[in-house]
């Protein structure tokens, strides 16, 4: 029986290593941002709208959208942000969807929909049996992004805005990992999860060396 979890959290609270880490034990990762990035690749019709709606300017020379650029917009008007989410969401839970019945078809043990804006979206609710949140504290994922990005505090506020807050996000969840530690301390919390279930090996989560 196949079982599916979310994975989220927040812009720089560590999401991407849990999954990772969830990946090397043998889970198969649905990446959101991944396919957030592939419907609006050159070619594609995403990035054909995106370019109608906001301006061929968006486009690089390559053919290839300029996200820094576009990043810029959306993230200090949230009202172009909706406009960027009404042509992108349709076409990230078309992939999500389409990935997901495929791994069912094969009959894949623990499949992981890792997605930022989980909750935000609404409707990947829906597809999970359960949700783990990656979390820290407000202050430390605002440092981590400042440091990440290279943006200025105001600049890295207002991208942590356009998403829930992660007290808000932990309330709904089912499994808590705490990030505000030590990779090593987040890295045994997922090694204790996994051990507590069938759906992958802790062992090659152990095996991985760190920095």
């Amino acid at each position: 029986m196949t079982e599916v979890w979310g994975l989220t959290g927040g812009i720089a609270t560590g999401k991407s290593t849990v999954s990772h880490w969830l990946s090397l034990a043998g889970l198969k990762i649905i990446d959101a941002d991944v396919i957030a990035r592939q419907v609006v690749a050159p070619g594609t019709p995403g990035l054909r709208q995106i370019c109608t709606t906001f301006g061929d300017h968006f486009r690089q020379p390559d053919g290839s959208l300029d996200r820094k650029k576009l990043g810029r917009l959306v993230f200090s008007q949230p009202e172009e942000l909706h406009r960027l989410e009404a042509i992108t969401t349709p076409l990230i839970q078309t992939e999500i969807r389409r990935q997901l019945a495929l791994y069912r078809e094969q009959n894949v043990t623990g499949i992981v929909i890792d997605a930022p804006t989980f909750y935000e979206v609404g409707y990947l609710v829906n597809l999970v049996d359960h949700v783990m949140v990656v979390a820290t504290s407000a202050t430390t994922q605002r440092q981590r992004l400042m440091a990440r990005n290279g943006l200025d505090e105001a600049a890295a506020q207002a991208r942590m805005d356009q998403q829930w807050s992660i007290a808000k996000k932990v309330a709904l969840a089912d499994v808590v990992i705490d990030n505000a530690g030590t990779i090593a301390q987040t890295r045994q919390q997922v090694v204790k999860w996994l051990d507590t279930t069938n759906l992958g090996s802790s062992a090659a989560v152990l095996a991985e060396e760190l920095d």
